[in-house]
């Protein structure tokens, strides 16, 4: 009987481009990848990704009104999680942005990028939001980072970042105008703040990655 990797539809997510990618890294996997607003399949699913898009405080409103969260709290506490852009913001504490309250996953904030005045290296302002690639250093050594080269690019579309509690909790780390945490993991969640599934071959990684690991 096949496996399943469920991606969380709560009507904010990335959902067409991250279910293409698993999809595409799960063949011959022996998984089969569905896109679901239903709890049940969450609970029945091997892996969960949280994908998440826009504001923060419109996916954890579509949770709660699909009836998700409590579904997506138990897969975080038993099984391999991954969450994606705003879903990495999603898992922990509390957001700036609103403010909005978070599942409180991993302890810590999620801030808005202050960086008004602040010139590049080429002499050009910082923007916000930060759209476009940018290094990703491996802060902490992880699973997910196999096969992965530290200071590997990856694709990044966002206006706030995660600050977590425990500096352990950060395992990526990307400078924009100021060194920030752009992947978070602890026991078995791991999430990112840039797209995997905008992020060629080093982002098909992680999400392959995803599918074999066992924390």
């Amino acid at each position: 009987m096949k496996r399943t990797v469920v991606v969380v539809d709560h009507g904010s997510g990335n959902l067409r481009s991250v279910s293409q990618a698993v999809i595409h890294v799960a063949q011959d996997s022996g998984f089969d990848v569905l896109v679901s607003a239903r709890a049940e399949d969450v609970r029945a699913a091997e892996r969960v990704v949280l994908p998440g898009q826009g504001a923060i405080h419109d996916c954890m409103r579509g949770l709660k009104d699909a009836g998700l969260t409590e579904a997506v709290l138990e897969a975080a506490a038993s099984k391999p999680l991954m969450g994606v852009c705003v879903g990495m913001q999603m898992l922990l504490d509390r957001s700036e942005e609103g403010p909005c309250d978070g599942l409180g996953l991993i302890a810590g904030e999620v801030l808005r990028f202050q960086l008004k005045g602040q010139l590049q290296p080429d002499g050009s302002r910082y923007k916000v939001p930060q759209m476009g690639w940018n290094e990703v250093i491996q802060a902490q050594p992880h699973p997910m980072w196999a096969g992965v080269p530290d200071r590997a690019y990856f694709y990044f579309l966002h206006s706030y970042y995660a600050r977590p509690s425990d500096p352990r909790h950060s395992v990526g780390e990307t400078e924009y105008g100021a060194r920030f945490t752009s992947a978070v993991a602890r026991d078995n969640i791991f999430a990112t703040q840039f797209h995997p599934e905008k992020s060629a071959e080093h982002g098909l990684a992680l999400y392959r990655n995803f599918l074999h690991w066992n924390p």
